[in-house]
């Protein structure tokens, strides 16, 4: 079988290799001649762990290429997969559907042969008519069959969530577009992946409405830590004590600075502008986007608290940088608000974070860009963690405290233990416990 992937993005690289991993013969395609000739190079434009070794073990397979030309790809594929970049419309929040609709004009052009279309972007509900009706416009005599398959994978874990996923869902009714899809996907019914086949507007609703409902997880518990702050409770028990129950689940009860990243605060915005549009507006989402903005801005605000309502002369190191940990992805990440925010306090601002330097020199500037965490502790008044990077759970406490002018940590992602923190000699305040001082009776 032979697949093209258009774009080589996070989605479609991801998704290439890990197709090519099946045994699959898969030409990714990109206009950027600039990305395809550092993949060529055998360059990952991307941080994800295991994709370089993956990349590469499949293009000296031969089971992987790249490419600028698209009739190249497309010619004699099975299915080509649009994977291009759908951001959010400046203005209304809306997908801008702009790419999306380009790859479908341009497969239209080139296309032989029955061919399944697939849209891998995550795209509104109708999308998939939409592309349908481009390509019937652009070739009248086209022999296709449109068809929805979104992705689920989280940046940092992508090659295993692709591998070994939950489910697979594929909108498409249509036989011949199954029976592609089921042979493309068959190695996973050897690891019995319920592999969901429904009609194009339910699959792309399905991509929204799970990546909302864990936005909405999320928020809820990030309020909860707020409440527990104001009462004295502790929002990791709250958490472990709902999450046991079988209809609620562990999972996404993290309290945090708020959600960022490529895909919630995108899909969010879309689909409350997609149930607007459509006169059923889903006001649990649209409360939800508005609560995670003033969340991503309000988190100075505790580090401004934290050291005694200002800042202005103090220096604040920071200890990661990305939405998450093991990306290079900075797409919405909270530190975008609240790094600026320090600054805009009085702070000088030192940085550090494993791979999202580069990323992040495009959206923060006037702060010192640091190698390594400790290199961020000199003088400083209070030190904050923003994202939970392995390598800052095993900090040497004893350095910290003998580089810093204060033994004074803001800890966003609760990543130590308040009452062991106090016994270090550290004022320190997470997000949703109780202080160490309380917790050790002092």
């Amino acid at each position: 079988m032979r697949i093209a992937m258009i774009g080589t993005g996070y989605v479609g690289l991801v998704s290439g290799a890990c197709f090519s991993e099946f045994g699959t013969d898969v030409v990714c395609v990109d206009k950027d001649s600039s990305k395809i000739d550092r993949l060529l190079a055998g360059e990952i434009p991307i941080f994800e762990p295991g994709l370089d070794k993956l990349v590469a073990n499949n293009v000296a397979a031969g089971r992987l290429s790249f490419t600028t030309d698209l009739a190249t790809a497309v010619k004699g594929a099975d299915a080509v997969f649009i994977a291009v970049g759908t951001p959010s419309r400046a203005g209304d929040g809306q997908a801008d559907l702009t790419f999306v609709r380009q790859a479908a004009k341009e497969v239209a052009e080139v296309m032989e042969g029955y061919t399944v279309v697939v849209t891998k972007s995550t795209v509104p509900v109708g999308t998939g008519r939409e592309v349908a009706e481009i390509i019937r416009a652009t070739r009248p005599d086209a022999d296709f069959d449109v068809a929805s398959n979104p992705e689920f994978l989280r940046e940092g874990a992508a090659i295993n969530d692709f591998m070994r996923p939950d489910r697979v869902v594929i909108g498409t009714l249509e036989p011949r577009a199954q029976e592609v899809l089921r042979e493309l996907y068959r190695p996973l019914y050897l690891i019995e992946t319920p592999i969901i086949f429904t009609q194009l507007e339910t699959s792309e609703l399905i991509k929204y409405s799970a990546n909302a409902f864990l936005a909405v997880k999320i928020t809820f518990i990030n309020e909860i830590a707020d409440l527990c702050e104001k009462v004295g409770a502790d929002v990791h028990d709250v958490a472990k004590g709902i999450g046991l129950d079988g209809r609620i689940g562990r999972k996404f009860l993290h309290p945090g600075p708020g959600y960022g990243g490529s895909c919630f605060p995108k899909d969010t915005t879309a689909l409350a502008h997609t149930a607007r549009e459509k006169g059923s507006p889903v006001r649990i989402v649209e409360t939800v986007v508005d609560i995670n903005d003033k969340r991503k801005k309000g988190m100075a605000d505790k580090v401004i608290a934290h050291c005694g309502g200002s800042l202005e002369g103090k220096k604040v190191a920071v200890l990661g940088l990305t939405f998450k940990p093991n990306t290079d992805d900075m797409r919405d990440a909270p530190s975008i608000d609240i790094v600026p925010a320090l600054r805009a306090a009085g702070a000088a601002v030192s940085v550090y974070d494993p791979e999202g330097i580069e990323e992040a020199k495009k959206v923060i500037s006037d702060v010192t860009w640091c190698e390594n965490a400790y290199d961020t502790m000199p003088d400083a008044d209070v030190l904050v963690i923003i994202t939970e990077w392995n390598e800052f759970r095993g900090l040497d406490l004893g350095r910290v405290k003998s580089l810093m002018k204060a033994p004074s940590m803001v800890d966003l992602r609760n990543i130590y233990n308040p009452a062991e923190m106090a016994n270090a000699g550290f004022d320190y305040e997470s997000v949703g416990r109780p202080s160490g001082l309380a917790e050790a009776g002092e």
